[in-house]
């Protein structure tokens, strides 16, 4: 059985569903999709006619941002 208490880590390439970009950035969904239509959040790559996600290197690159602010 997994350790639940574990936090979750980003991995160093790949992509990421919404749900796991969500457990980096504590965001509602709404607030994450209004920020990617005003451009504070990274824009989703189109992987399927039904299925987007974010590239690992975009998602760590905007943790760093809020980071430094």
């Amino acid at each position: 059985m997994p350790d639940e208490s574990a936090s979750p880590t980003l991995p160093a390439t790949g992509f990421l569903r919404l749900p796991a970009v969500l457990t980096f950035i504590p965001v509602a969904r709404s607030t994450w999709w209004a920020g990617v239509k005003a451009g504070r959040y990274p824009a989703p790559v189109k992987l399927g006619a039904r299925m987007s996600a974010w590239r690992a290197e975009d998602v760590r690159s905007l943790i760093t941002s809020l980071g430094a602010q």
